[in-house]
């Protein structure tokens, strides 16, 4: 079952156990309410096996020829690629095919073709905001997300970062002090809402690299949309990452900012709290209660569309960096300075030369390797690997070379003779 299956079977158990109702589950899952209907009843008669296509993993019995995809790609190319002002929509294209070359295609079709071979690229076009945005209905369905730098401890310590999540619906808070806004504490941060009320559907978070990644030249032109390590994150937990274009589009974690730099300050000068471990504490024991009491409010609908973790799955395998390494000769992977060497005996699976893997780093430090969903065994090296030196040259010998009377010299007649004299 893929991730998203799994994250259905979630929902449809809790409609299942009469927890929400079908329109409400039509919402969380983003589908109509025939649809969910529809999948509901494979869940109810068959389990989580039944959400899963018949179809999945087979060919398309209705795909064009690959033949045919690459002549079609190759006169794309030639007649009407070029720059991304100059080149040809996949509707023109298509249009132009059928009238210059007599080859009719759906444009959806080329276009699908033409993004995957790098031939057109999706543009996003936003517009303006330019009135205020009503809060989301149900708690869990979308947070606010940001970062504030501050002199949180005044004299007492160094400027540090509050990492902010506030529901949109009902101005839950829950923060966490880091030194920076970066990965790890944007997935700290994450990892503690997560254990406290769920899985979000959505963070609305601004287009800084920790969320978001800026495609490289190549990247724009194969439409490849890069993905940052939280952004990867956010992925495995089936959480939708949203950019806001403004600080105004995320008011209500700005305005939070406001009320923290404020309340939090005075509170923490009167506790005398001078070390962010200690800030830390204050926010979970006392600080984060005594806000959401204050300033939280109902949200308009009653259901809550924080998903349920899935059963087995481990935060510390989803709360990692990930860097996918090529095994070398001698089953050796890099990783920074880092040497790392697998053991080829007691591997439960066999891993070839030049195979991917992936290593994993996770928040203490510590590393683990693995191909597919198998964990590899290895162990670090001390210095980095040196190549084999090459095997010595062997010593030239002379050749004998036989004198000019030898009987090899002679042919095989005169041989015999001189044979036969002897005898």
């Amino acid at each position: 079952m893929s991730e998203e299956e799994v994250r259905r079977a979630g929902v449809l158990r809790r409609v299942q156990a009469d927890e929400l109702t079908q329109v409400e589950a039509s919402e969380m899952l983003g589908l109509s309410y025939r649809q969910l209907k529809r999948i509901y009843i494979g869940f109810r008669d068959y389990g989580a096996r039944g959400l899963v296509h018949g179809n999945a993993g087979k060919p398309s019995n209705r795909a064009a020829p690959a033949k045919q995809r690459q002549r079609i790609l190759a006169l794309v190319r030639k007649h009407y690629s070029g720059a991304p002002g100059e080149r040809f929509g996949p509707t023109l294209a298509a249009e132009h095919l059928e009238e210059d070359h007599g080859l009719k295609v759906d444009a959806e079709t080329l276009r699908r073709w033409m993004l995957r071979a790098g031939l057109w690229t999706r543009e996003r076009k936003r517009k303006p905001y330019r009135q205020r945005r009503a809060r989301r209905p149900h708690f869990g369905e979308l947070v606010q997300m940001d970062g504030s730098f501050e002199a949180w401890l005044e004299d007492r310590g160094p400027r540090g970062c509050l990492i902010h999540m506030v529901d949109d619906a009902t101005s839950t808070s829950l923060a966490t002090f880091a030194d920076e806004e970066t990965t790890w504490g944007v997935a700290d941060t994450l990892r503690s809402w997560v254990r406290e009320y769920g899985v979000p559907r959505a963070l609305y978070v601004d287009w800084k690299t920790v969320y978001h990644h800026a495609p490289t030249a190549r990247q724009q032109q194969e439409g490849i949309v890069p993905i940052s390590q939280f952004g990867r994150m956010c992925q495995k937990l089936g959480i939708e990452l949203i950019g806001a274009n403004s600080p105004q589009a995320k008011g209500r974690v700005e305005r939070g900012h406001g009320t923290h730099q404020d309340r939090l300050i005075k509170k923490m000068r009167l506790k005398r709290i001078s070390t962010y471990e200690d800030a830390n504490q204050f926010l979970a024991d006392h600080y984060l209660a005594q806000h959401n009491a204050k300033y939280a409010v109902v949200a308009r609908e009653p259901a809550d569309y924080h998903l349920r973790l899935p059963p087995g799955l481990d935060l510390e395998q989803v709360f990692c960096l990930k860097e996918e390494r090529i095994v070398s000769p001698d089953w050796v992977v890099q990783y920074g300075k880092r040497w790392l060497q697998l053991e080829r005996e007691g591997q439960k699976v066999r891993i070839d030369r030049g195979a991917t893997v992936v290593v994993r780093e996770h928040r203490d430090g510590s590393l683990s390797i693995w191909w597919k969903r198998t964990k590899l065994r290895w162990h670090e090296l001390e210095q980095r690997p040196r190549k084999a030196a090459p095997p010595p040259k062997r010593p030239m010998v002379r050749r004998w070379t036989p004198a000019a009377d030898h009987p090899w010299r002679k042919r095989w007649s005169e041989g015999q003779k001189v044979q036969a004299t002897t005898t």
